[in-house]
């Protein structure tokens, strides 16, 4: 029988390198599986808006590879300002994620005087999930046909034409000041809670007109609800291919794009992050889901996390000069 002393020595004698393998390894087996738990999404943008209709064509695969459910948790009002905070404040475990469109990154953080995250530390990058083509839409009502019948309607009415958004600082505000600025027209802005409801008082004919994310007034533009004057972007649109770019159509210069891109908290675990990413820019390749998108009004996008938050960096300086430029003051 080995006296008890000498079982004490050997252990003693353990080299230093295996009993960090050891306490590495216990570490490890530690640790949970990711995902533990169903993934909450935060969007502070309101249900059926362009960024959160591709986010569930998202993470309805998603889901299906991860062996978790998604819950897509929707914040909206205040531009988005309050449910960005929030996911910005989130436990960075991995299970809590947002998706956040170039707005609320690039566009906000010059517009609202005190905003609670910061759009280059509060958030780790994982995917630009789409472009959103962005359309010039008026009210049937409104006696225009082209982006020139516009500009001379609103140059002899000044500030009676009225134009919804989803709040100050918003895509649909900041295009439309943009308009304003470069064709030199003045019209009356009608903030709301949310892309959404501004669209649905636009078919309703309580406003006359709106820039938009194409995925959301499609169905009103194809039924005659709205009628489209114009992309916003640098080219047309596949779904719309007679429909000319703003520029085209005579405002030389004119080009506002946006895009959705899938956030954590930061720091959230660099793997749990190379993971998203890997899967989310899998699912955006797949044909059948670059086809649904499409046929929605969005562009599949994918890409690195050095991609998305080389978008943030480089777009922040971009949009305060702009915002300088149409004259939007900081609130």
């Amino acid at each position: 029988m080995v006296p008890y002393p000498i079982r004490r020595r050997a252990a003693a004698c353990l080299p230093l390198a295996g009993i960090a393998t050891l306490l590495v390894a216990g570490n490890v087996a530690a640790q949970p599986a990711w995902p533990a738990r169903p993934i909450t999404v935060i969007v502070p943008l309101a249900a059926g808006s362009a960024a959160d209709v591709s986010l569930r064509v998202l993470t309805e695969r998603l889901s299906s590879s991860l062996k978790q459910p998604f819950v897509v948790e929707n914040l909206p009002g205040a531009a988005g300002l309050p449910g960005t905070a929030r996911a910005a404040r989130a436990v960075p475990d991995g299970h809590t994620l947002a998706l956040l469109n170039s707005s609320i990154m690039t566009t906000l953080p010059h517009v609202y005087a005190k905003i609670d995250y910061d759009p280059l530390k509060s958030f780790a990058p994982i995917t630009t999930v789409v472009s959103i083509p962005t359309v010039l839409v008026v009210h049937p009502s409104l006696p225009v046909k082209t982006v020139k019948e516009l500009v001379a309607l609103a140059k002899a009415r000044p500030e009676q034409l009225l134009y919804s958004s989803g709040g100050v600082g918003s895509p649909q505000h900041l295009s439309m000041a943009m308009l304003g600025s470069m064709a030199g027209i003045r019209m009356t802005h009608v903030a709301y809670k949310g892309a959404v409801p501004a669209t649905t008082d636009l078919v309703g004919g309580h406003v006359q007109l709106m820039f938009n994310g194409l995925a959301t007034p499609l169905s009103h533009i194809r039924s005659g609800k709205l009628r489209a004057l114009a992309m916003a972007g640098a080219r047309r649109s596949d779904l719309l291919p007679e429909l000319p770019t703003v520029q085209e159509a005579g405002v030389a210069g004119y080009e506002y794009e946006q895009w959705a891109g899938l956030f954590a908290p930061a720091g959230t675990p660099p793997e749990i992050v190379a993971r998203l990413n890997a899967e989310s820019a899998r699912i955006l390749k797949l044909p059948e889901v670059r086809e649904k998108l499409s046929q929605l009004g969005l562009e599949a996008q994918g890409g690195s996390a050095d991609d998305l938050a080389r978008a943030v960096r480089n777009e922040l300086p971009r949009m305060a000069e702009i915002i300088r430029q149409v004259g939007i003051k900081p609130e």
